[in-house]
């Protein structure tokens, strides 16, 4: 039976956040329950608010990237607002910033000082490079991050222009990364009784995936290649030509290889010594797709789909997010949820891939106005309405 409380309920997290890594790890902290605080600078917020495109004068980006979150506009560079700030961190159990690293030191609100305020306190950074290192004070951007990670190397087709993942990529893995460190250190202050500091980094996160890479690199020297949509060490398992278009399918077991021969009516290739085990395949790539496309390209990609997967071979089309966005499984599954807006009424959302029997994620609400919840938060830690509006009328926080 589920329960009416998601996982994190009654876990408080503050966000300093701009763009995307810190604030998808706050919307994933969000979608589990927590209460996360979004301090924002009152003069324009996040800076993703200013990205197209817009509903109603707000940015379409923002209201889902930053769903069932608090906004708090509040100057961190005015006294009061260091002061208010520190009394909110002491009121957390999480503080998450992607600020450039030592800013936060600089406003005399890192993790040194708010620890020595709260030990139980766990405090992330997210950052380009790290906390440490000789990258340290690089700026660090998505696109930097995948440059110099390797995944622009191995990504698009040989002989052709770099390009990176169609996705932000570098800035997404961190925020998931930081997430897991968040749940990992909350666990460890339950067991321990003191909360620690969190170092995750772009370049770091975008470099952990290259698993397949690695074990190529490391085993053989080998320098890993782009290869377009095919696998890296499996053949066949890419897209492919149709009449139409293109499909992709995956042989990833010798028996997947023997009934896509039977499917693709190829029964000679499974004699042929070219293509007789998974490493041969890969050496003759390029025989082998030409072989397959040669047969593929006489019907459209329904048909080999249809095929492909009666014959329990994993396969799929090529989607654009038109057909994602509307695409009557996900649907089924209830995947894309309406979540209210103060201005803009019910705003579609994509939903948490995260499923609980029993502590279902919540998505209760889209992304915040700027300084929407201002005076809602300051009053939750102990601020008079008299203080409120010397605040207000000093510009220190600002109310939507």
């Amino acid at each position: 039976m589920a329960s009416a409380l998601p996982p994190l309920h009654g876990v408080r997290v503050v966000e300093v956040g701009n763009f995307m890594a810190v604030p998808f790890c706050g919307m994933q902290l969000a979608d589990l329950g927590a209460e996360v605080v979004k301090v924002e600078n009152p003069s324009g917020g996040d800076l993703t608010r200013a990205a197209g495109p817009f509903l109603g004068g707000e940015s379409s980006n923002f209201i889902r990237l930053n769903r069932n979150k608090r906004s708090l506009a509040l100057d961190l560079k005015a006294p009061e607002g260091k002061a208010l700030f520190r009394r909110l961190a002491a009121s957390a159990d999480v503080v998450i910033e992607n600020l450039r690293p030592g800013t936060m030191d600089g406003l005399g609100l890192g993790y040194g000082v708010l620890s020595a305020e709260s030990p139980r306190l766990i405090y992330l950074a997210a950052t380009g490079f790290g906390n440490d290192g000789p990258y340290a004070d690089l700026a660090g951007l998505d696109i930097i991050a995948q440059a110099m990670s390797g995944l622009m190397s191995i990504t698009g087709e040989q002989g052709a222009p770099p390009v990176k993942v169609g996705v932000p990529i570098a800035d997404l893995t961190c925020a998931l990364y930081a997430t897991i460190a968040v749940l990992a250190a909350l666990r460890a202050r339950d067991r321990d009784g003191h909360g620690q500091f969190i170092d995750v980094s772009l370049l770091e996160s975008a470099v952990s995936l290259a698993v397949w890479e690695a074990g190529r690199y490391f085993a053989t020297g080998e320098i890993p290649k782009p290869s377009g949509s095919a696998h890296q060490a499996i053949a066949p398992y890419q897209a492919v030509r149709s009449a139409d278009g293109w499909f992709t399918f995956g042989a990833n077991t010798q028996a997947h290889w023997l009934r896509c021969c039977a499917v693709f009516g190829l029964d000679e290739l499974t004699h042929d010594e070219r293509f007789s085990a998974n490493e041969r395949r890969l050496e003759n790539r390029d025989a082998l797709i030409a072989a397959i496309e040669a047969v593929t390209t006489r019907e459209p990609s329904a048909y080999w789909t249809e095929r492909l997967g009666a014959a329990g071979l994993p396969c799929g089309p090529i989607h654009t997010f038109d057909r994602v966005f509307n695409d009557p499984h996900l649907n089924a599954r209830n995947f894309f949820v309406d979540a209210p807006h103060p201005t803009l009424g019910a705003v579609r959302q994509v939903g948490s891939p995260m499923r609980f029997s029993a502590t279902p994620a919540r998505i209760e609400r889209a992304g915040p106005l700027l300084g929407g919840d201002s005076a809602e938060v300051l009053r939750g830690i102990g601020v008079s309405d008299e203080e409120l509006d010397g605040l207000f009328r000093d510009g220190v926080a600002v109310q939507a």
